[in-house]
């Protein structure tokens, strides 16, 4: 377990994103102005050295990759090659007890692919998830899985919900998180078989299970663990995405095109604006954990920059200081004992 007088390790994969290694280097950098973590940019020696200033801070340092995973490639095909790839190095790097956790804007599926089979789930915990935090009225939400498992069994999603508690109460200090379902009811007999079912298990479960929510609740912290498949989950996150890019193109054509009135009330609300701007913008939380395996994986977007990156890294080692796979196990063990 690490503590604030040993600042958290973090190896960031340079060559993964689309905006690789350029963009990821520059986050990176950014981080390391800040210096809660030390950082160890994985990739393309050749490529990322010309990127870093003169002398590199002392907190930075890089390990060399001769591969990179192809954001288009096959999960199996880059967990062949993963010895020799980015992805694959700054993986083992926390397997092997050099980091304390992994960054990567890279492809996805690969990066659950390796680090399912490289750092392996925590006893209890059959598939890792992807937990995204989401802006909400009352504060964030916590929403999992977000793309890992897009078919589920109901007892995955009881752990994912066990999972999402530990992470709630550990890095957003939320004492007594509500860990909800999401359904097309409020009713506990609404939804499928398996949101019905894995309801039942919730109830039982070492959490404070609240029942159901639905779509419209998303963001409005009716919950602070929402629990889904990956199919489901991807798609609220993606659809909350685009509805918010879509209402800021909105205001924004409305101010360009509104008279002068329109203009100066758009300039009198620009704190307003801005701070809802940051409030609901990606960047903002960087990175969403890869929740259940035995080292810290942050996933963050393909088309990530430098400040989400910096974000990202931000969460890596916040998730590291309050030792959430430590705190998912001490959560999960007694119910797998239990269930035993």
């Amino acid at each position: 377990m690490n503590s604030d007088a040993r600042r958290p390790r973090i190896a960031v994969d340079a060559m993964g994103g689309d905006h690789a290694p350029e963009e990821i280097v520059a986050g990176a950098l950014l981080a390391a102005t800040e210096g809660y973590a030390e950082l160890i940019l994985v990739g393309d020696e050749a490529r990322i050295r010309p990127l870093l200033p003169t002398p590199v801070p002392v907190h930075l340092r890089v390990v060399h990759a001769p591969e990179e995973v192809p954001m288009d490639q096959n999960p199996s095909q880059a967990l062949r090659a993963h010895q020799r790839s980015s992805l694959g190095i700054a993986v083992n790097l926390v397997r092997d007890g050099e980091a304390d956790a992994v960054v990567s804007a890279g492809n996805s599926g690969a990066f659950l692919a390796i680090a399912l089979i490289r750092l392996r789930t925590i006893e209890g915990i059959a598939r890792p998830a992807i937990a995204t935090v989401m802006p909400g009225l009352r504060g964030p939400t916590v929403l999992l899985d977000a793309g890992a498992n897009v078919d589920c069994k109901p007892e995955w999603l009881e752990q994912f919900g066990m999972m999402g508690a530990a992470y709630a109460r550990a890095v957003l200090r939320i004492e007594n998180p509500r860990v909800a379902t999401l359904s097309v009811g409020e009713e506990r007999t609404k939804g499928n078989q398996q949101v019905i079912e894995a309801g039942k298990r919730l109830e039982c479960a070492p959490v404070n299970f609240i029942g159901n929510v639905e779509g419209k609740d998303v963001l409005t912290t009716a919950a602070d663990v929402i629990v889904a498949d990956g199919f489901v989950g991807n798609v609220v996150l993606k659809l909350a995405e685009g509805i918010i890019a879509a209402l800021g193109s909105v205001i924004k054509d409305n101010i360009i095109r509104g008279n002068v009135l329109t203009k100066v009330g758009a300039f009198l609300m620009l704190p307003t604006l801005r701070r809802m701007r940051r409030k609901y913008n990606y960047e903002t939380y960087g990175g969403a954990p890869l929740l259940g395996l035995r080292g810290n994986c942050i996933v963050t977007h393909g088309r990530a920059k430098r400040m989400a990156i910096a974000s990202a890294i931000r969460t890596a080692a916040d998730e590291v200081r309050s030792d959430v796979v430590g705190k998912i196990a001490s959560l999960v063990k007694p119910h797998v004992v239990k269930e035993a």
